[in-house]
């Protein structure tokens, strides 16, 4: 298991570096993410926030709906984090953005009552009507 790694926009202008291992992967289908990601679904590694530092440039932060932070790059836009406040335990970092996303593969899609009906799901992850708190 992959405990220590690092990743960052397109631009390069925001890096990050996680020195723990993955707490879960998933991959969301919920229309938050969809429109914060352009994406038809996001793909998140979700990490201790103890183990996760911006290490270069500062990202843009803002309230995505109560008790949500999320975070992006200013100069090319590319959507690095999501946080929610009541937790406050884990950061989940949009798995793309890791160098080595093939390492981070996520174990189960969430919010598949979300779904864009064109949108497939692999039929090997577990799978969640909405999230998988708890699960």
């Amino acid at each position: 298991m992959t405990t220590s790694a690092e990743g960052g926009c397109r631009c390069g202008a925001v890096r990050y570096r996680v020195t723990g291992p993955m707490v879960i992967g998933t991959l969301c289908h919920c229309r938050s993410c969809r429109l914060a990601s352009g994406a038809p679904s996001v793909g998140w590694a979700c990490f201790a926030t103890k183990d996760f530092a911006f290490v270069q440039g500062e990202p843009v932060v803002y309230a995505s709906s109560p008790g949500i932070e999320r975070s992006f790059c200013g100069h090319c836009g590319t959507p690095l984090t999501y946080r929610k406040f009541a937790e406050g335990r884990t950061v989940d970092v949009t798995t793309a953005t890791l160098d080595d996303p093939e390492a981070f593969a996520p174990t189960k899609e969430i919010w598949v009552g979300e779904k864009l009906g064109w949108a497939c799901t692999n039929p090997a992850m577990r799978q969640f009507a909405q999230s998988s708190a708890g699960s």
